[in-house]
């Protein structure tokens, strides 16, 4: 809502000032395709509204079902964005960091001729370590093996729907088989794991898969659109698989040791390869259309995400694009603000750019406009006397 006012001042000057109001407004989750338009502190989300009442149950609801496209026709393009990256880490109050990220823009010239698609591509991928950092390192080490080497990719001359699934499906093999190379590597222990979110972006097409606890965050025309779900024990759905697998959720954590429900490795508390567990490396994959409102996308661990909301991170980066136009100088900036907002973990972010070096990112001014004005005679003569008079 803007709110207009104006104010006469003893310098013969008015001010139109525009006052953005922006009410605090709690969501749980709302649907893209169906959702009216939204206040700019609102978080969209790619998953069912769900309210939950204080005196029900006190877990979050999520859902879990792959969305196969999200696609808004009335603002899809057919250009293809101009993809350009830039990332940042830092270790915060930790003694170490176990984070681990990957910025591809241009996936062709990083594959070369295993690269076969008729699109450009780019990937990115945060790794948050947990129980040292040799587990993250060795999924990034490893990670274009993983996902794109020995992925079996489908190839194809045109990107259609079938095609996109079967990218799905590549995706959600990888990190099995991430998670299986993890039990066999002699030199990552036992209790030592890593989350993992991952960005596949082919032209107009991304495909996001996580599982753990980062995120990633698109920003559509300065509002926040949440991609992926958080693994956490505070996730009713989550929960439930856990318990009806056997696991149990106390103090918070899963078997009151893990505060996330999926990630890879971790395997002294796995079940045999191939038996479902309470903790699983099975990723939720996602894809969707990117629109020409599409400005840019965050991926970050979670220790940006336990300090900020996807709104305050999203402001954050645009505000730093406005300024200096450099993905590079908003992931910074972005570490920066969770850093003083006392976060108590490693930080890494990523900011993936869908517009050209060129794009102004356009908002509401909030600085007040002046205007000269004119008095009438009789006013003027009232205005000198008053100022004789002083």
């Amino acid at each position: 809502m803007i709110v207009k006012s104006s104010t006469t001042t003893m310098k013969m000057v008015v001010v139109d000032a525009e006052i953005l109001c922006q009410p605090s407004v709690s969501v749980e989750y709302l649907g893209v395709s169906t959702a009216p338009p939204l206040a700019v502190d609102d978080d969209l989300e790619l998953f069912d509204v769900t309210t939950i009442s204080p005196s029900s149950d006190s877990g979050v609801r999520c859902s879990t079902s792959t969305q196969a496209s999200i696609i808004d026709s009335a603002r899809s393009s057919n250009v293809v964005p101009a993809i350009r990256s830039g990332s940042y880490t830092d270790i915060g109050p930790r003694r170490s960091n176990e984070d681990e990220h990957i910025r591809v823009d241009d996936l062709s010239t990083q594959l070369g001729s295993l690269y076969n698609w008729p699109l450009p591509g780019a990937f990115y991928a945060v790794f948050d370590g947990h129980g040292g950092s040799d587990a993250a390192a060795y999924v990034r080490t490893n990670a274009m093996r993983f996902f794109f080497e020995d992925a079996n990719l489908p190839q194809t001359s045109v990107v259609d729907q079938a095609f996109l699934e079967e990218l799905e499906s590549s995706h959600f093999r990888a990190f099995l088989n991430a998670d299986q190379a993890l039990a066999d590597e002699c030199t990552v222990d036992a209790y030592c794991g890593t989350t993992a979110i991952t960005a596949l972006v082919l032209g107009r097409h991304v495909v996001v898969a996580n599982a753990g606890d980062c995120r990633a965050v698109l920003c559509r025309k300065g509002v926040a659109v949440q991609l992926s779900q958080d693994h956490r024990p505070t996730c009713l759905v989550e929960r439930q698989r856990v318990e009806k697998l056997g696991g149990i959720i106390e103090y918070g954590c899963l078997n009151g040791d893990l505060a996330i429900t999926r990630a890879l490795g971790d395997w002294y508390m796995k079940l045999p390869f191939g038996s479902a567990s309470p903790l699983t490396a099975e990723p939720e994959v996602k894809q969707m259309l990117l629109t020409e409102d599409d400005e840019f996308m965050i991926l970050g661990c979670d220790g940006i995400w336990d300090v900020m909301s996807n709104q305050e991170a999203v402001n954050v980066v645009r505000r730093e694009l406005r300024m200096h136009n450099d993905p590079q100088q908003s992931a910074r900036e972005l570490v920066n603000q969770a850093l003083c907002k006392d976060t108590d973990d490693n930080l890494t972010a990523i900011v993936v750019c869908f517009t050209s070096p060129d794009h102004r990112y356009s908002v509401p001014s909030q600085r007040p406009r002046f205007r000269c004005c004119s008095l009438s005679e009789d006013a003027r003569k009232k205005l000198q006397s008053l100022l004789g008079s002083n």
